[in-house]
């Protein structure tokens, strides 16, 4: 199975940055950059939209550590509470 790949918020701007301005067909782009073409036109349609705030992150966002104990001390509540 060919695992899934990633790319730094700096190579997605620079990659719309080469399509938008370089006058070569997004196709040749994508090629020479070896991903899809329709990623290439999805990250250009993503920095339209958000602007700055296009490739933030990667993925889902991580619970704060705060978040996550005062979770867990719930959940301990919880099963001790339960009666088995």
């Amino acid at each position: 199975m060919e695992k899934r790949q990633r790319f730094t918020a700096e190579f997605k701007r620079e990659a719309v940055r080469l399509m938008r301005t370089s006058g070569r067909p997004a196709a040749v782009i994508a090629r020479e950059l070896g991903i899809p073409r329709n990623r290439l036109y999805k990250w250009a349609q993503d920095a339209e939209k958000k602007g700055d705030q296009a490739f933030r992150g990667s993925g889902r966002r991580k619970a704060s550590s705060d978040e996550l104990a005062t979770l867990k001390r719930e959940l301990a509540r919880s099963k001790r509470g339960q009666v088995g």
